[in-house]
């Protein structure tokens, strides 16, 4: 990670997801983490997303924290989604990691870049889908994905005060979900609306 973007953005996707699917207990998301694979050179070599999520397995392995995920301890679940963002250091998502998703089944990968895709002569949005073994490139923004039953797009709102622009969870029609602090805020607006003061609410 050379970016706290990379960091940051991925963080808030789990935090809304946490939210969104809090009865599930059969998906996981990974931050940063290694993902361990058997189609690639060695078992012992992995691939590190900036975020990914796999369906159907357990949100806690054993009931534990994961450090990493492989494949093969994961009843050989391979993520259906993988998030990678480029930074100031040319990567190797178009290509190198791009052939890598495409080999161990990955449904869709997104290419998140927003500053530097002129130079990378691609789009800030990038969203591909496998189909035959190869990745096609997705029209439309926010993007439905109906295998995972959640669309993915790009909104601007703001972190810790400052403006940002994020990646953030869609619904089948097209509407973002809110994150907690959106939702406490409409909430209390609503409060407002109906003559209530939302600071004077009993205890």
């Amino acid at each position: 990670m050379d970016n706290e973007d990379q960091n940051l953005l991925p963080n808030l996707l789990l935090l809304l997801l946490t939210r969104l699917w809090s009865e599930r207990l059969d998906w996981f998301f990974g931050v940063d983490m290694a993902v361990y694979h058997t189609t690639g050179v060695s078992p012992k070599v992995p691939i590190v997303p900036d975020g990914f999520l796999s369906l159907g397995v357990e949100r806690k392995k054993g009931g534990k924290s994961r450090r990493s995920y492989a494949t093969w301890e994961e009843g050989e679940v391979v993520p259906i989604f993988a998030l990678e963002m480029v930074s100031h250091k040319p990567g190797e998502e178009y290509d190198k990691k791009w052939g890598i998703y495409a080999k161990l089944g990955v449904l869709y990968y997104l290419v998140y870049n927003p500053e530097f895709w002129q130079r990378d002569r691609h789009q800030p949005f990038e969203l591909y889908k496998l189909v035959d073994g190869e990745y096609q490139l997705q029209m439309g923004e926010p993007f439905w994905m109906p295998e995972v039953g959640l669309g993915i797009g790009r909104y601007q709102g703001r972190v810790g005060g400052l403006p940002q622009e994020m990646l953030t969870w869609f619904d089948g029609k097209g509407d973002r979900y809110l994150d907690a602090e959106e939702r406490t805020e409409q909430l209390e607006a609503y409060l407002r609306s109906q003559g209530i003061d939302p600071n004077q609410l009993p205890e």
